[in-house]
């Protein structure tokens, strides 16, 4: 399960996400500019859906215990270059 709450509303945005699967949880601190947001969304999820799906493609590519603790999603990029194109269909996934 991966539990996303902003946790402030100002540019960049700030979210705390908590991700439990098995026995254990890993908690993480996430920045996203609104850019970042509607040029993976194309305006058509909230923030909190953008956050959720890219720990979805993270968690697809490694455990929970190897996501940063804290990060900002243009990060993920630089792991991870397919990382933009492939959100459309992880949008369309989950």
């Amino acid at each position: 399960m991966i539990e996303v709450r902003r946790t402030a509303e100002h540019d960049p945005l700030i979210f705390e996400v908590v991700v439990r699967e098995g026995k254990g949880e890993t908690r993480h601190h996430v920045t996203m500019s609104r850019e970042m947001c509607e040029r993976l969304t194309a305006g058509k999820h909230t923030p909190e859906r953008c956050v959720e799906v890219a720990f979805r493609f993270l968690l697809d590519r490694e455990p929970k215990e190897s996501i940063l603790g804290r990060f900002d999603v243009t990060a993920i990029s630089r792991y991870f270059p397919e990382f933009e194109r492939e959100m459309p269909r992880y949008f369309s996934r989950f």
